[in-house]
This record gives structure tokens, sequence and C-alpha cells, in this order.
């Protein structure tokens, strides 16, 4: 989808529940990992926050922190704030990339289904940038597409996630057009790539929480100066 077109922006919602195998208990996991150390006014880096889906999850279960959402998409950022309603004003939107984000520093920081869209040397960066604006041993959870690269392993597991959306309701034609996209768009790493770019980064004890056909999640810590 276009992240600038206003009625693919106003149907967002519904597509993660229809292709993230378990998005919702995604979400609640994302949210205990950053409550073991998050204190109750703590301040949470959203990148990717286009949407408030996540937002509006961390934000019903700790009234008392305060966010910063960031990005790229001026749509996605007013859908966030509908999404919000009056949670709205809690969260500090800027429209850019992690660079515009403010230095911080935070208590965590989350990067859901967006990692997928950078390329890796670009995601190198990115994932700095957001260890820049963490306190040391604030955790970082990061969920995206992250599956096995060789010929054969990208089509079987594009294969399931298409599965997976056609029992989700979405018709094959769509699901078909979504993988091929996928395959030919996005610059997906294998599961221990993407580990290795995390420890790159500056982020250690780096854990896999989650896992769903196509999408791996992961959390670490900020390993400090």
């Amino acid at each position: 989808m276009s992240f600038d077109d206003p009625q693919a922006v106003a149907s967002y919602a519904q597509g993660p529940l229809r292709l993230v195998p378990g998005f919702e208990a995604l979400q609640r996991m994302a949210a205990l990992l950053l409550e073991e150390s998050v204190p109750v006014d703590g301040r949470v880096l959203v990148v990717g926050a286009g949407g408030g889906l996540e937002l509006k999850v961390f934000a019903d279960r700790q009234p008392g922190w305060r966010f910063a959402g960031v990005d790229p998409s001026r749509e996605m950022l007013s859908l966030a704030r509908s999404t919000l309603g009056v949670q709205a004003g809690r969260v500090d939107f800027h429209e850019g990339y992690v660079d515009t984000a403010p230095a911080g520093p935070y208590d965590a920081a989350t990067c859901l289904l967006t990692l997928h869209f950078v390329e890796p040397g670009e995601r190198l960066a990115t994932l700095g940038q957001i260890r820049r604006r963490l306190r040391p041993g604030a955790p970082l959870v990061v969920a995206h597409h992250s599956f096995p690269q060789s010929v054969s392993d990208k089509a079987r597991w594009l294969e399931r996630y298409a599965a997976f959306a056609i029992d989700s309701g979405v018709p094959a034609a769509n699901a078909r057009k979504a993988i091929e996209a996928i395959a030919r768009q996005l610059p997906v790493l294998p599961p221990d790539g993407d580990e290795a770019l995390l420890r790159r980064a500056g982020f250690e004890r780096v854990e896999q929480f989650y896992a769903g056909f196509t999408f791996r999640g992961w959390v670490g810590l900020n390993a400090g100066p």
C-alpha cells in the first residue's frame, strides 16, 4: 500500500489483523517487554508510529508513559492521532525518520512492522540512531518480515504467508499480489542477518520473542556508549 494514499491509509488498521499472525498478541508482548524496565513515568520512542496501533495499546496500559512517535507519512500520523483520541496529547509526533526525533534519552523504543522496508545499510544506521536515543540498558523491541532467503526457502515461506492471508479472508488474487510485491520490493533479511544487525548497532542480549510465519520479533538492550 501507499502510506500517502488517504483511502489506503483509512483501511490500514485491518491489514495487520489479517496479514500478521498473532498481531494483537504481538502488541501485548511488546508492551510486556517494555514493562519489564520502563518506569511508570517513562518515555518511549515509537519508530514507524503511523496508524497509532501500538501507541494505543501502550498508552491504554500505562497511563503515566509519554511517547515520541516518528513516521515519514503525514497521512499515517493523522490516522495515529485519530486512533489515539484523547490519548494523542501524550504523544509528540514527528514527521520524518528517526533522525528527526529528539535526542532523548528514552527509557525504551519500539519499531514494529517497519524495518523490512529499509535497505540493510540504512537499517543499520537507523538502529544506530535509535540506540543513541536510549538510556544505557534500555530495551528496543522490533518485529518485521524476516525469513530464510534461499530461492526454495523464500518461495516456501511466502506461500505460507499467502495461505495465512487467504485463511484470514484476503482474496486469493490479492494475497498473490502481496507475496509478489514482497519478493520483488522488500529488502528482507534472514533471521540471523537481522540479529547480527542488532548486535552491530550496539544492542546486547538480543533475544527472539516472536515468530509468525514470515515475521520475527526481537528484543535487545542498549549496550551503552
